[in-house]
């Protein structure tokens, strides 16, 4: 490998770590229960991208990266054989600065009513709503992490999205 084709895959690596990172500690975190063993799984997800052709991922690097990201953090859950539910402190999204007081307990407030509602749907209901609306993935992206069809996705986030207008006393 040249010098400059090592400088070109290290900084588009650089560039996927930055990008994805976040959301990748996120998701294991939330599969795990745990937000230190999640990093590690980002990370180890990181180790397998660097050793992987570039080429190859093409046009599918998102689903290649929660793909294993979500084996690995299956993977661990699985030898470590117990699941924490995250907290809501530890999934809420950032809150802007400038918005008052009121509107941030507020925010808050229904940010812990939606994830408590999510903490009691079926693990692949839960799963699919988190890919979606937390990690921004397709029906399509989702499926290939998920090995779902892309009609079950959308079937999931259906009835999860409906089961929590009633819960929430929202009108359709």
């Amino acid at each position: 490998m040249s010098s400059n084709s090592h400088s070109e895959t290290s900084d588009w690596i650089n560039t996927v770590v930055q990008q994805y990172e976040r959301p990748l500690v996120r998701y294991a975190a939330q599969i795990i229960g745990d937000l230190e063993r999640g990093r590690d799984v980002a990370q180890d997800t990181f180790l397998r991208l660097c050793k992987q052709d570039r080429e190859q991922l093409d046009g599918h690097l998102v689903e290649w990266l929660y793909t294993v990201c979500r084996n690995r953090a299956l993977d661990v859950r699985r030898k470590e054989s117990r699941m924490k539910s995250m907290t809501a402190e530890q999934t809420s999204v950032q809150e802007s600065r400038n918005m008052d007081q009121a509107a941030v307990a507020e925010q808050q407030d229904t940010t812990t009513r939606v994830l408590e509602f999510v903490d009691r749907l079926t693990e692949n209901q839960r799963e699919v709503v988190r890919l979606k609306f937390q990690h921004g993935l397709s029906y399509k992206e989702i499926a290939a992490v998920t090995e779902l069809s892309v009609t079950n996705v959308g079937y999931l986030i259906h009835t999860a999205i409906k089961r929590l207008r009633t819960e929430l006393g929202v009108q359709s």
